[in-house]
């Protein structure tokens, strides 16, 4: 597996198809190194300020993924 430093620097939009969440970003990548011992892992990182812009956007996405989920017709039985 490779693995990778990635730095978010801007999210720039957010949307939504086929079950999938997609965010347009500006990132650094970088190729990191394995540390032996450890299981290999990408890392991500973010200031705060984008964290909460994060947040933001997966809350509006996830709110519109539901809206366009049939509504079940039938109560709960238990």
């Amino acid at each position: 597996m490779k693995t990778h430093t990635i730095e978010v620097q801007k999210l720039k939009a957010a949307g939504n198809a086929h079950g999938l969440i997609m965010l347009k970003v500006d990132a650094l990548v970088a190729p990191k190194a394995n540390v032996e011992g450890l299981e290999p892992s990408s890392i991500l990182s973010m200031t705060e300020a984008n964290a909460r812009v994060l947040m933001s956007l997966l809350k509006a996405q996830i709110a519109e993924l539901d809206t366009k989920k049939p509504k079940s017709r039938h109560g709960r039985h238990g």
